[in-house]
């Protein structure tokens, strides 16, 4: 089968999209524990707090500076594969982009060299300072990326020249306030938390069991105390996932039925309307042959309202075709509206239940050390995976259920995949630069997992308290690098 330019670029989209999003909620939520760590030890002055503070501080960095260099191929990709999208959404894609990189990556990256490079040069509270505003910084680039892509899934804050055949910018302020962002943002964020929190879990029953033969009392308080924090923060980040995924349902029902209707392979308008937790489709995608269903739970899922209607989707699609079927301004032709149901289906499925799958493994943890109580045997070792790899390929599957749902919309309603794609670039140059980001990628994830794994071994320094710079500080005296 031959493979198009827009069929390799899609998978080079794909694959470089979701590799770098396995970087992205480690980043964010990790930068958030580090610094409540950090905050602890500068209450309390316990030992503990900051070595727990600069072990997974180490892990953060090796994960934020390879995440960095995955990121970067993101923007080659707009310009090298898809131009006409560029060209057509610049205006309002790229604002949120140049703010986050001009704001945010700028506080995220001036604060975290400051954090890394000033333990024995700034106050306590300076320095505590530090790392909190590297998180904002992260928290802020997540908001104004995610405003690009809410965009993508409903736009808003714009008007369509005929004259320039692009789509430009009219309120800034809206495409920041879209109402798919005011839903996706929080969701992300608190599966960040969710994500990190499972991260710093599965090291530290890890290393819980790792070292039972050993049995130091003072290291196996330390990974106890690392596991019960962050498996705290796993359980609250989770009841937020939960809410915030509930109303961000809701609005994803509202502004793209289809993607609700792909999402439960609901082939027709059904009110009220049942969850599917498996339907077999036609060979065609057109109909159900058979479905198990909870009854009009989807029905609330979507509309709030157990007796609430839920478009389906041949109905969607032929309302669709009407509406879209010319080529009117932007709007550009498909056969087709609709996306992938079987890759929309259990991409929606596995985001949940891995995310569960995280829920009960941070439950676990907390019923096993409750009082002073810790974990020996090796089949712990399960846990230390499911908690991390749960929520990450959690958050891995909802990106792809995000996008994939969407198709076959580059930009909801305005423009389709197929005419975003660079028009001037051959199938043999996209298949070139994705053998090579692939060949590199795979490079990236040995040189990461290597770091990882060796920082993990080697487990948490034991306590060296920083000098704290005073008044007499000599400013001639070497600086003393914590990492």
């Amino acid at each position: 089968m031959d493979l198009s330019a827009l069929d390799i670029a899609r998978w080079q989209f794909a694959i470089t999209t979701v590799y770098h999003f396995l970087f992205v909620p480690i980043t964010i939520g990790l930068s958030a524990i580090v610094a409540g760590y950090q905050t602890a030890w500068v209450r309390t002055g316990q030992e503990k707090w900051l070595r727990l503070t600069k072990f997974f501080g180490k892990l953060f960095l090796i994960n934020f500076a390879i995440g960095v260099v995955t990121g970067i191929v993101q923007e080659f990709q707009f310009g090298m594969n898809w131009s006409d999208y560029s060209r057509f959404v610049g205006d309002i894609f790229g604002a949120p982009l140049a703010v986050e990189g001009l704001l945010a990556f700028f506080l995220e990256s001036t604060f975290l060299g400051l954090w890394i490079f000033g333990w024995d040069r700034l106050p306590k509270k300076a320095h505590l300072a530090t790392i909190w505003l590297a998180h904002l910084g992260t928290v802020f680039s997540a908001y104004f990326i995610l405003a690009a892509n809410s965009f993508m899934q409903h736009p808003v804050g714009y008007e369509y020249n005929p004259e320039t055949g692009r789509a430009e910018l009219t309120d800034f302020f809206a495409v920041l306030t879209n109402e798919v962002q005011l839903v996706t943002f929080p969701h992300v964020l608190l599966s960040a938390y969710m994500t990190a929190a499972g991260f710093v879990v599965g090291v530290s029953v890890w290393q819980l069991v790792r070292g039972r033969r050993r049995a130091e009392a003072s290291e196996q308080a330390l990974y106890r105390t690392g596991a019960k924090t962050a498996a705290w923060v796993m359980l609250i980040a989770s009841a937020g996932v939960i809410v915030s995924g509930d109303a961000q349902a809701k609005i994803m029902t509202e502004v793209q039925p289809m993607k609700m209707a792909a999402a439960e392979a609901l082939y027709e308008t059904e009110q009220p309307a049942g969850f599917s937790w498996l339907t077999i489709g036609s060979l065609d995608g057109t109909e159900e042959k058979f479905a198990v269903t909870t009854p009009n739970l989807l029905s609330f899922l979507a509309t709030g309202s157990f007796d609430g209607e839920v478009e389906g989707i041949n109905p969607l699609s032929e309302e669709y075709v009407l509406e879209y079927g010319q080529d009117t301004e932007a709007v550009s032709y498909a056969e087709d509206y609709t996306p992938i149901e079987g890759l929309t289906y259990w991409s929606f499925r596995l985001m949940m239940g891995l995310g569960f799958l995280g829920i009960l493994a941070s439950l676990a943890v907390l019923v096993a050390l409750r009082g002073d109580r810790t974990v020996t045997s090796r089949r712990w070792l399960l846990v230390a995976w499911a908690a991390p790899l749960g929520p990450l390929f959690a958050n891995s599957f909802g990106w792809i259920f995000t996008e994939v749902g969407r198709q076959p919309w580059a930009v909801f309603g305005l423009m389709t995949v197929d005419n975003a794609v660079s028009p001037t670039v051959s199938a043999g140059e996209v298949l070139t630069s994705l053998i090579v980001f692939t060949l590199l990628y795979g490079v990236l994830a040995v040189v990461e997992l290597k770091l990882m794994f060796s920082a993990i071994a080697h487990g948490a320094d034991d306590f060296a308290e920083p000098v704290v710079r005073d008044d007499d500080h000599d400013p001639d005296r070497p600086l003393a690098f914590a990492y």
